[in-house]
């Protein structure tokens, strides 16, 4: 039986997606969430890393969509998003990794302003702020993200945080 516990922390994570605030995560708070990035950096959208981005958004989008909105309205309210969480990946967290890797494969490319394929950790808290976190926790969760505090975070790092932050145990 799921706690009550472990839906009120699930739940509390939906506000991370719900870019607009309006009760729900549809496709627009996907795109929001990627137009937000680019423009924090600079980077157009007809650009690769754009594209690239939207692409990584629209596919989390769906792969959000088919666990979780069970109504089939496109899209996902508070209650759908908890009871998605919690039936589907409570036990696969690895299932929202790789719906949510295009989007955060997409996302570190575009702060990875050198190129070597990892972001520094103030661009990894510009990009958590650029998606509504606020400037203490996002440069608090960036440098926690750092798990060999070499001042880089790669791709793995932030795959495997971003899904054990949405699908937390008890």
């Amino acid at each position: 039986m799921v706690s009550s516990e472990y839906e009120r922390r699930i739940a509390a994570r939906f506000a991370g997606f719900d870019q607009d605030g309006n009760g729900y995560i549809d496709r627009e708070d996907f795109s929001a969430a990627a137009k937000a990035v680019l423009a924090e950096f600079g980077t157009t959208a007809r650009s690769d890393k754009g594209q690239a981005l939207y692409v990584g958004a629209e596919a989390f989008w769906q792969g959000m969509a088919g666990i979780a909105d069970r109504d089939g309205d496109q899209r996902i309210t508070r209650e759908e998003f908890v009871s998605g969480a919690v039936k589907r990946l409570r036990d696969n967290p690895e299932r929202f990794a790789e719906i949510a890797r295009p989007f955060l494969h997409a996302a570190l490319a575009v702060a990875d302003t050198d190129g070597d394929g990892a972001a520094t950790v103030g661009d990894t808290a510009r990009v958590l702020r650029a998606l509504g976190v606020g400037e203490g926790l996002a440069a608090t969760v960036a440098g926690a993200l750092d798990t060999d505090a070499d001042g880089r975070i790669g791709e793995t790092e932030i795959v495997s945080a971003f899904a054990r932050y949405f699908t937390v145990p008890e």
